[in-house]
């Protein structure tokens, strides 16, 4: 006898028809998916919201501070301080906003700390002519920027980062003289910077949540389809076999009840054992157990044990969850050899995390009666099987491989 465990063997050993139904296993649903799906939406969500903020403070700065900074620069207080602050923070946005559409912002209190730095030092460079005209980019740009230190981060902070600004602001202007106009024109001022970055931060931020509950919602809502309809498959599938285990059961008790089966037959004894052997697996299939494949097998052991049998079950190794379909191509062809089986049988279940090989070995017998599958090796696609005999044994084996 060979010494390898793995080889095919044909769909069962019986004569009957092979206990088998064309309905596609359930559909396993996959959780991980559904938990991974609201999490991706919502990562899509705010890397747009991302490039928009991005966009938005690089573009302001560049297109609209820099053309106002370079026709005034002759009429700054201290031209250098104005120009060199727009370069600073120009680079650090630059650096910041990168970062930030990679996943790995910079640390936002020391960036929030050199924009504020800069904005004193802008403010005060500006000169009271240039104050509320263009040229002095930190009233339409460090807003933005400020968005992008703490993006990710509690409203807050940002609300206290441009109370900070409005303040440096205000001192400047109370600082060239106490002119009503200037307070009004700072007031308008401050309520553009101020409320077009809050509106933008916890826009996105509100957007990426509804994105999130959406999707979490479609996930939910497709995880109970797929459950919905892995439960009609399978019972489907089970009525399915049901109805054909009931019939060959039924064939055989409408023979011997028209008399047209005689009870001594050991032919009629073997179908009489094989139908009520998978009708015991059929129910065995439904419970709910750590090992649902031994105990398919141990109910199989069981039946033919209270037949007078006497049979040697041997597990070794914990089986990994199997589904179904290929639990039954593991114990289908095994119990119509254990029906077959006179004298004593020994059943081994050899198991690993991507291997489980289950072999059946009986006396072999020579006659008329002796009934299974032509020896060798045989598959069918995802079980392989293998039925050898010798004279004095017969040995039959199904192994499945990850």
């Amino acid at each position: 006898m060979s010494a390898d465990l793995g080889a095919p063997a044909p769909p069962t050993v019986a004569t009957e028809a092979p206990d088998r139904t064309s309905v596609p296993p359930p559909r396993e649903p996959a959780t991980t998916a559904s938990v991974a799906a609201p999490a991706a939406v919502a990562q899509a969500s705010d890397r747009g919201a991302r490039i928009a903020a991005v966009a938005i403070a690089l573009a302001w700065h560049v297109a609209i501070g820099l053309p106002a900074v370079l026709a005034a620069r002759a009429d700054f207080t201290a031209p250098p301080v104005v120009l060199g602050g727009w370069v600073v923070v120009a680079v650090a946005g630059a650096v910041a906003g990168v970062r930030l559409l990679r996943g790995s912002p910079l640390p936002p209190w020391p960036l929030a700390g050199l924009l504020l730095t800069v904005d004193v030092a802008v403010f005060a460079a500006v000169g009271e002519a240039q104050l509320f005209t263009a040229a002095n980019w930190v009233w339409g740009t460090l807003g933005w920027f400020f968005v992008l230190a703490l993006w990710g981060r509690r409203v807050p902070g940002l609300v206290a980062l441009l109370s900070s600004h409005a303040a440096i602001a205000l001192l400047a202007v109370l600082g060239h003289g106490p002119d009503p106009a200037d307070v009004a024109r700072y007031v308008m001022y401050e309520y553009g910077t101020f409320s077009l970055p809050v509106a933008v931060f916890v826009g996105s931020a509100t957007i990426v949540s509804l994105a999130r509950e959406r999707a979490a919602v479609s996930a939910a809502g497709h995880a109970i389809a797929a459950e919905r309809d892995a439960a009609e498959r399978g019972l489907r599938e089970r009525r399915d076999r049901l109805a054909l285990v009931g019939s060959t059961a039924g064939r055989v008790l409408g023979e011997l009840a028209a008399g047209q089966a005689d009870p001594d037959d050991p032919e009629v004894q073997r179908r009489c054992v094989l139908a009520a052997a998978r009708l015991r697996r059929l129910i065995a299939e439904s419970d709910d157990v750590p090992d649902p494949l031994l105990h398919e097998l141990r109910a199989a052991a069981d039946l033919a044990e209270r037949g007078g049998l006497p049979i040697d079950l041997v597990t070794i190794g914990t089986p990994p969850p199997l589904p179904v379909e290929i639990r039954r191509r593991l114990a289908d062809p095994l119990t119509g050899v254990l029906a077959d089986a006179r004298d004593w049988a020994r059943l081994t279940v050899v198991s690993g995390p991507d291997e489980v090989v289950v072999s059946l070995v009986t006396p072999d017998r020579e006659g008329p009666d002796a009934t299974g599958p032509p020896p060798g090796e045989h598959d069918d696609g995802r079980v392989e099987h293998l039925y050898e005999r010798d004279g004095s044994i017969r040995w039959a084996q199904t192994q499945w491989r990850r």
